[in-house]
C-alpha cells in the first residue's frame, strides 16, 4: 500500500546498523543494511510479522538497497535527503605512502565476476590499511592467526580463512579490506576516512603479501558484488591499472 511517509530516518543507536529484509518479516536473510541516522525514501507500507506488538513495515529504496524495515527502528520524516556523497574516495594507504597496484580491475588472475572492480596493492607484511571513506564496520574477522595453515596464504582450501574488515558508507555502498594480518576495529565502530582498519598480510586464498580492496553493493554479507571505484587521489580517471605506482592523498 502507498505510504503517507515520504522517507524515514534510521534510529537504532550510534554505531549500530539496521538490517533491510526482502519481505516484511525476519524469516529471510537481509538484503542489506543501513547505518544509524541514514535517511531513505519510502516507496510503500506493509503489514507483516509482528515484533513486540509492532507489525508496520516500510518498504525503502536508497538507490543501492531495496527492501523492508520495521517501523520500530525508524522515524517518519519530511526532511529532504542529504547529499549522500561520502566526500570522496581515497586510496587505502596512509597519507603519503606509495604502493604498486599488482592487479587492477578485470584482472586476468582473479578480478572478474563479483571481484571485477577490485584492486590489489603490493605491501610489506604489517602495513597499515586505512578507510577509503568514512563508514561503519558491519563485518570483521581476525580469526586466522600465526600457526594457522592459511595465515601465510594458501589455495582454494583457504578461501574462507582471510581476515577482513567491511565498512558501510553513507551512500549505501560498502568497502572491504581483505587478506589482513590483523584487524584494528570491531563491528559497530564508526571509522573516519584515513583511519586504520587493519594491517596487511596474506591470509586466506593468497599467493603473496597484498591487500585486496574494493567498493561493493550491500548484499548483507561481508563480500558482495563489486562496483566501480575511482580514487580522488589518483591522477587521470582515478582508476589505477596493474603495474601503476600510486601515492596516497588520504590525509584527513
Amino acid at each position: 500500500m502507498q505510504s503517507d511517509c515520504p522517507r524515514v530516518r534510521v534510529t537504532v543507536g550510534a554505531g549500530l546498523t539496521l538490517n533491510v529484509r526482502p519481505d516484511p518479516s525476519t524469516q529471510n536473510p537481509p538484503v542489506g543494511s543501513l547505518a544509524d541516522g541514514a535517511l531513505v525514501d519510502v516507496v510503500g507500507e506493509s503489514l507483516g510479522e509482528s515484533i513486540d506488538g509492532e507489525d508496520l513495515w516500510y518498504e525503502i529504496d536508497n538507490g543501492v538497497v531495496q527492501g523492508f524495515v520495521l517501523s520500530t527502528f525508524v522515524t517518519c520524516t519530511t526532511e529532504e535527503p542529504p547529499d549522500i556523497d561520502p566526500g570522496g574516495w581515497y586510496l587505502p594507504l596512509p597519507c603519503g605512502v606509495s604502493a604498486e597496484v599488482t592487479q587492477g580491475n578485470n584482472g586476468a588472475l582473479s578480478h572478474n565476476g563479483t571481484s571485477a572492480f577490485a584492486f590489489d596493492f603490493g605491501l610489506p607484511l604489517g602495513s597499515p590499511l586505512v578507510a577509503i571513506a568514512e563508514g561503519v564496520v558491519t563485518h570483521a574477522s581476525g580469526a586466522t592467526g600465526p600457526g594457522d595453515p592459511c595465515y601465510s596464504g594458501g589455495g582454494m582450501e583457504c578461501i574462507d580463512a582471510a581476515n577482513y574488515v567491511t565498512l558501510l558508507h553513507a551512500d549505501g555502498t560498502k568497502s572491504v579490506y581483505l587478506h589482513l594480518q590483523s584487524i584494528s576495529v570491531g563491528v559497530g565502530d564508526t571509522v573516519p576516512v584515513g583511519a586504520e582498519v587493519g594491517l596487511s598480510g596474506t591470509t586466506g586464498w593468497s599467493t603473496g603479501r597484498h591487500a585486496h580492496v574494493m567498493r561493493m553493493q550491500d548484499c548483507g554479507g561481508y563480500y558482495c558484488q563489486s562496483v566501480a571505484l575511482a580514487f580522488d587521489d589518483v591522477a587521470g580517471d582515478g582508476v589505477p591499472v596493474s603495474g601503476d605506482f600510486v601515492t596516497s592523498g588520504n590525509c584527513p
